[in-house]
């Protein structure tokens, strides 16, 4: 039987749809990078609109379950200059039959949550990996995983490396795996609630400064709905390495 964890929370789910177009959003994190050799601007990406309304459905909350809000997160900041370098990019993944969808939904820009914009991988256990064909100095990545319903993800770790393999040279920029199911370490940051803001993460390393490296791996391990994983849209913001 694949691993799977019981984590009480509380869901919130929003109350209101946005209509038609879509916004320009930034996302907040306590830690930002400093500018390498540049000036630092509001990380700005195209959300898609809200699929799910209703009331909030209480269950209990958990420390390890950061706070939902309906409000628009308050913007992260990244060197100016950096763009998507995801949009297009051949993704690989644990699960090379995937059960709904294609490993390119990953990266192909479409952000709606509705069926035939994600992909759905086996129970359990499984990463999704992106090649930005060259080494980047990356400063943010920003995923959705499925917000049709209020869910949260399990073991949610984030891998940058220069080796396809991952096999040498590592660098974990988020870890919310606290229970160090996938083996790659206990990580410190919080689960999170997915909604149509996307999941953005700053990516630095110990001295403040963009993470560099070519692929890009996700792990997760079912969510609070079902055993399965699912991904809508990954983007990876940096620049191309000098």
């Amino acid at each position: 039987m694949p691993y799977k964890s019981f984590r009480p929370l509380v869901l919130f789910v929003p109350t209101a749809v946005l209509l038609g177009f879509c916004l320009s959003v930034v996302a907040s994190n306590a830690d930002e990078p400093k500018a390498a050799g540049g000036t630092l601007v509001p990380l700005k990406y195209e959300i898609p609109k809200a699929m799910f309304v209703g009331t909030p459905k209480n269950i209990k909350a958990a420390a390890t379950l950061e706070p939902f809000s309906e409000k628009a997160p308050t913007p992260l900041q990244v060197p100016e200059g950096c763009t998507n370098l995801a949009k297009g990019k051949k993704v690989t993944s644990s699960d090379a039959a995937p059960i709904i969808g294609e490993l390119s939904n990953v990266t192909d820009g479409d952000k709606d949550g509705s069926d035939g914009s994600f992909v759905e991988l086996a129970p359990g256990k499984q990463w999704v990996q992106i090649d930005l064909e060259k080494a980047a100095d990356i400063s943010a990545v920003v995923i959705w995983h499925y917000h049709a319903e209020g869910r949260v993800y399990h073991s949610v770790v984030v891998q940058i490396s220069d080796d396809p393999e991952f096999a040498k040279g590592v660098k974990i920029v988020f870890n919310n795996d606290f229970a160090n199911a996938l083996g790659l370490g206990a990580g410190k940051q919080l689960e999170y609630l997915d909604s149509y803001y996307g999941k953005a993460i700053t990516v630095k390393d110990d001295k403040g400064q963009p993470v560099r490296g070519r692929y890009v791996r996700l792990h997760s391990n079912g969510n609070t709905s079902n055993d399965q994983n699912h991904y809508i849209e990954v983007e990876v913001h940096g620049k191309a390495a000098p």
